[in-house]
């Protein structure tokens, strides 16, 4: 089964569609699979009020996606309710479901950065690699103006972490070690090592230092680590 499946209406949304109350965009599916994956789990209520559906019409998706096993249910406390009665039914991801998003849009972005490759040439690639962490750059100058008695360092882990890189900081020795445990753009990085180019380039900006990057998912090492050197006597007085 590849991802485009869950484009491909079903006997019950052709019946609606006749109706004229079920969306008539085809990437609905996805867009639902997308927030479900962005969110960690939703409601039918929630997801309706996003996309301005009716819930019918998003429960009849989120049908056809738990029927694919892209998606389950659940109910928790933690979900809101709209009324007296049982916690409302929130809808998360399955694993088979992470892994064909994840691998679908892999495959997507790949190719439109080979077309672009095609197009413009390697600088376009490495252009585009280098716009996607200068908005990194932008997150940890906004963060660390919001709280200034975080390191340059923590700020950058932080903000790695929020956008779903798994990151933490390891002392040792000679400094830190910046690891990332999940790395988001591994498959794309593995075809263009740009992006792991630009990475580096836009932590050494950030930390003031001459980082070394140790390994990458993208290479096949189970993490991603960066070597962040203790600043040298003489760095610490000009600071």
């Amino acid at each position: 089964m590849n991802l485009a499946a869950i484009d491909q209406p079903d006997s019950v949304s052709e019946r609606f569609s006749q109706s004229g109350e079920a969306d008539r965009q085809p990437s609905t599916r996805r867009q639902i699979m997308a927030l479900i994956m962005e969110q960690g789990h939703a409601t039918a209520a929630h997801l309706a009020d996003l996309l301005g559906l009716t819930q019918a019409a998003v429960r009849r998706h989120l049908a056809a996606l738990q029927a694919q096993g892209l998606v389950g249910v659940r109910r928790s406390t933690t979900v809101p309710r709209r009324g007296p009665g049982r916690p409302a039914t929130a809808w998360q991801p399955t694993e088979q479901g992470r892994r064909q998003f994840v691998h679908a849009y892999d495959e997507l972005a790949i190719e439109v950065l080979e077309d672009l490759r095609r197009l413009g040439g390697q600088q376009a690639v490495r252009d585009f690699a280098q716009r996607k962490f200068d908005a990194v750059a932008a997150d940890c100058l906004e963060l660390g103006a919001v709280q200034p008695d975080l390191s340059p360092a923590q700020v950058l882990s932080q903000v790695l972490r929020d956008l779903g890189f798994m990151a933490d900081l390891a002392p040792i020795t000679s400094g830190q070690q910046l690891r990332q445990h999940h790395c988001p753009y591994s498959a794309v990085a593995a075809r263009f090592p740009e992006f792991c180019q630009a990475e580096t380039a836009a932590f050494s900006r950030l930390l003031d230092s001459h980082v070394q990057r140790l390994a990458t998912i993208a290479h096949g090492d189970g993490i991603c680590t960066t070597h962040i050197p203790r600043p040298v006597a003489g760095d610490q007085e000009e600071m």
